[in-house]
């Protein structure tokens, strides 16, 4: 097929699968008619009908509640949050409900239900359209963490999401939308859930990232090989649970970490993926594994406020060169 941006490819991962199982349906604001705030949803209207997606009231604790229901009595619903900033509505739900159901009940009980939207920063979107909440559920047994950065693994990860048992929290970073495009093939299998992709090979440098600080981390890359400096770049994709496997590989191989987020420093998982590389990797470490985040305070609207808080392209090369030169 053509070359698709990131948002076509999630746009295209819930057809597929709306084709596929009459059992998944969406809901959220603004999702029919509008086509959804950034157009993820636009044409599911016109081909499935009122009674596979559906506009709601502006309440997330209702959406992730109605959710949870209808996936515990056999449907597969896909809630979208108009961003991610609100999940925090339907944090009760989400974390004391469908994350402990199959538990609960023995095994016996299932939520397939996937919330995902918008995520992340850098298009002026100010304190209450910016956050990356990632942190906030990647320590609730029973969840599942997606965030993709390519095209291609927004397309085939939203599948498997779908197709998952367990619920799945799919992190898609508005900034990744309309600015990375790919081509797709015409039929796309799903993408395995808990496995990292190698998104470049090095020798000298290893960074371990996801979602909307990939592209960074890559120009990042990029510039440090004209200066002599290999780096290798890993992309978790799902965050729980995270493949520590791949992680463990590529510090082996090169002695060096740097663990690159947008989410802040303090509590993101920067600091628990240097805490398990120090604790199972130490004879394997060459340099103090290293973080790159964003600063620990609240998304200004100003861009060259914003710019400031946010990691950088820069920040990343002059942390993988002093890991390097160490």
């Amino acid at each position: 097929m053509p070359v698709a941006t990131y948002l076509q490819a999630v746009n295209l991962a819930l057809k597929e699968e709306m084709r596929r199982d009459p059992d998944v349906f969406v809901m959220g604001e603004d999702v029919a008619v509008l086509g959804g705030a950034f157009k993820a949803t636009e044409g599911i209207l016109d081909e499935f009908g009122p009674d596979r997606i559906i506009d709601t009231p502006i309440s997330e604790a209702l959406l992730v509640g109605a959710g949870v229901g209808a996936a515990s009595l056999g449907l597969r619903p896909i809630v979208e949050m108009q961003f991610m900033d609100f999940i925090s509505c339907g944090f009760d739900q989400l974390v004391n409900m469908a994350a402990t159901a199959r538990y609960r009940h023995g095994g016996g009980l299932r939520v397939p239900l996937v919330v995902r939207g918008p995520t992340g920063a850098g298009v002026h979107g100010a304190l209450f359209h910016s956050q990356d909440p990632e942190a906030w559920f990647t320590r609730v047994p029973g969840l599942k963490v997606v965030a993709p950065a390519t095209a291609r693994d927004a397309r085939g990860l939203l599948k498997a999401a779908i197709r998952d048992d367990d619920p799945v929290i799919f992190l898609e970073h508005k900034r990744l939308y309309r600015s990375v495009k790919e081509a797709l093939p015409d039929e796309q299998e799903p993408e395995p859930l808990g496995v990292a992709r190698l998104a470049r090979g090095g020798s000298d440098v290893s960074i371990v990232t996801y979602g909307g600080t990939l592209p960074l981390c890559l120009a990042a890359a990029e510039r440090l090989a004209a200066e002599g400096v290999d780096v290798e770049v890993l992309d978790l994709r799902t965050l729980l649970p995270m493949d520590f496997a791949a992680i463990a590989r590529t510090v082996g191989k090169t002695g060096k970490l740097l663990a690159v987020h947008e989410d802040r420093r303090t509590g993101g998982l920067g600091g628990e993926i240097l805490a398990r590389v120090v604790e199972d990797l130490w004879d394997e470490l060459d340099a103090p594994p290293r973080r790159v985040t964003a600063k620990d305070t609240h998304t200004p609207f100003a861009p060259t406020l914003e710019a400031f808080v946010l990691p950088s392209e820069d920040e990343i090369a002059d942390a993988a060169r002093g890991l390097a030169a160490y």
